[in-house]
Order: C-alpha cells, then sequence, then structure tokens
C-alpha cells in the first residue's frame, strides 16, 4: 500500500511515517515546509519521499493526491493551538485549516478512491458528565472554536467518503513537537511546586503507539469512528504531571487546583474527556500500551536525545 500522511512536521505525522518505514509501506509526507527531513530521537529516523503542499489550497490538493495516487491517506494536519483558535483574527485561518482544509483532502481521497483516516479530538464533546463517551455518540456540543471546527472536519470526511476512519484522541504526546510532558520538564528546571489542574480527566495518547494502531487500521476496512488513547486508567492532568515526575526522578511537588482556580485560559476546556475505547478491541484491534508505560518508554527517548545533543 501507499500512503499519503499530511502534517508530518507534527508529533504523529512524524510517527507516522516512521511506523510506515518499518512495515516497508510507501509513505509520501506533506507539509507547509520546503524540505522535510526526519529527526533523530534515539531509537529511530524517518527518510521517505516528501512534498511541500497547502492543505487550505484545494488546487493544489487535488493536483498532489492525483499524482501520488495513494492507497491511504493519513490526514494529521490540522490547527491546534486552542486559545489562539479563539482571538477573532484567527477564526477564519482555524476554520480554513481544520475544516475547508479537510474537505479538499476528503474531495481528493475520493477522486483516487483512497482510504482517510482523520485525526479528531475529545473536544467535538461538551466534556460534562463522568461518563466515557461512545466512539458513535452524535450528541456534539463543543465548548470552542477549535472542537466546532475539528466536528466540522469530520462531518466533511463522513459525508464525502465510504472509506473513511475518524479516530479521537487527547492528551497527545510524541517526539516531535510541543506537549504537556515537555512543558512539565522545562518547568521543573527551576520550580519545587507546580500548580495543576486536576478535574479535567482523561487519558494520554503517545503518538508512538496510536501510529501503529492507525496502520493497523488502513490494513482493513472496519471503517467508522473510533476512540484511541493508551490504556492505563483516566487520570487529572494533576495525576500526570505526578506521574511525569516521579518517573523522571524529578522532587517537584504537584499543587492540584480546579480549572476555576487556574483561570487563564481564553478557550473552554472540557472536564470529561473520558474516551471509550472498547469498539476497537471488538473490531479485533489491538489496544494500545498503558500511558504509564508510553511515559516511561518516552522519557526514555528525551533522555537519549538529551544526552546526544
Amino acid at each position: 500500500m501507499k500512503f499519503f500522511v499530511t502534517g508530518v512536521a507534527g508529533q504523529l505525522g512524524h510517527d507516522v511515517m516512521n511506523e510506515l518505514h518499518k512495515r516497508g509501506y510507501t509513505g509520501v509526507g506533506t507539509d507547509l515546509a520546503p524540505e522535510y527531513a526526519g529527526i533523530k530521537d534515539g531509537s529511530y529516523v524517518t527518510e521517505a519521499e516528501y512534498v511541500s503542499m497547502d492543505i487550505t489550497d484545494k488546487d493544489a490538493v487535488e493536483k498532489t493526491i492525483a499524482e501520488v495516487k495513494p492507497d491511504v491517506i493519513v490526514h494529521c494536519a490540522a490547527w491546534t493551538a486552542v486559545d489562539l483558535a479563539e482571538d477573532e483574527d484567527k477564526k477564519a485561518k482555524v476554520h480554513a485549516i481544520n475544516v475547508d482544509g479537510t474537505q479538499n483532502i476528503a474531495d481528493a481521497a475520493k477522486a483516487v478512491d483512497a482510504k482517510m483516516i482523520y485525526l479528531s479530538t475529545d473536544y467535538v464533546f461538551d466534556g460534562q458528565g463522568t461518563t466515557p463517551w461512545d466512539p458513535d455518540c452524535k450528541d456534539y456540543k463543543p465548548l470552542n472554536v477549535y472542537g466546532q471546527t475539528k466536528l466540522e472536519g469530520e462531518l466533511a470526511v463522513a459525508n464525502t467518503l465510504d472509506k473513511y476512519f475518524i479516530v479521537r484522541i487527547a492528551w497527545v504526546f510524541g517526539v516531535n513537537g510541543k506537549n504537556f510532558i515537555k512543558t512539565m520538564l522545562k518547568l521543573a528546571e527551576n520550580h519545587d511546586t507546580l500548580t495543576v489542574v486536576s478535574d479535567q480527566i482523561g487519558t494520554p495518547t503517545y503518538t508512538y503507539d496510536l501510529a501503529r494502531l492507525l496502520v493497523d487500521m488502513a490494513e482493513t476496512d472496519k471503517y467508522g469512528y473510533y476512540h484511541a488513547t493508551n490504556e492505563g486508567g483516566y487520570i487529572s492532568w494533576a495525576d500526570f504531571a505526578k506521574e511525569i515526575f516521579k518517573q523522571a526522578g524529578k522532587k517537584v511537588t504537584v499543587k492540584p487546583v480546579t480549572t476555576a482556580e487556574y483561570g487563564v485560559s481564553k478557550a473552554a476546556r472540557p472536564f470529561n474527556s473520558r474516551l471509550d475505547k472498547s469498539k476497537l478491541v471488538k473490531n479485533g484491534f489491538k489496544p494500545l500500551p498503558t500511558w504509564q508505560d508510553a511515559l516511561k518508554r518516552y522519557l526514555e527517548i528525551l533522555a537519549a536525545q538529551k544526552a546526544a545533543d
């Protein structure tokens, strides 16, 4: 199979390309930068074909995908700066990337009869209650601009294609980009106490593990909506921070606070980011390892990177 992967300069796109390389599949990556070279992260490196493309340019998307003729498109590219998306001068751009760009990809996928994997988010729901969200739940009530545009991206895919996987993830971390773990470790360099939110509940997603699942999905025709985060139970951001410092050997005290007490975000955040992943097992897919194990492996890679610098 031949894959076309958008957003390869980000955390997930990078790991998807590595997973394809590992399995011997042809992977063509794309992003905005004129050139792309995989980064060494202590254990593996991407070497693959790359083409610069703006997903908001419909003609460019149509032409590029027609030339590549992929069997599968993994659409990782997105606007993910949640707070910035709330700014009036950014809303049109967020919509252009997350909605129009996704529609462009879906249209091009249809034209070449490719499967499409679209990465979405728990933010399409209202984040209330304590019941884990079912992947086939249609009770959408996004709390912010980012969530609304990702929902509209989902609908663009579902209304355009028959051969699609819509995969919602949460609390993402990977080597090739910024994330909560890197932020906590950076802050630990000059803080012995940190205030972290304790009333937002969910489960982290390691892009290395997720990439394996996405390629597993692409090898099937078990289309539809899925939720995919690591196993290991539901936690708060404060719980996550405590485990990060414990595994990293950092003596940092985590002070749990409510979202209201923390109070610095422009965009409303979901309190309930629990995602029901049981559909994965029902359809024969191997769940992701526990987030605790994923964190351990991730910290080892970061340590190896640091030692190599």
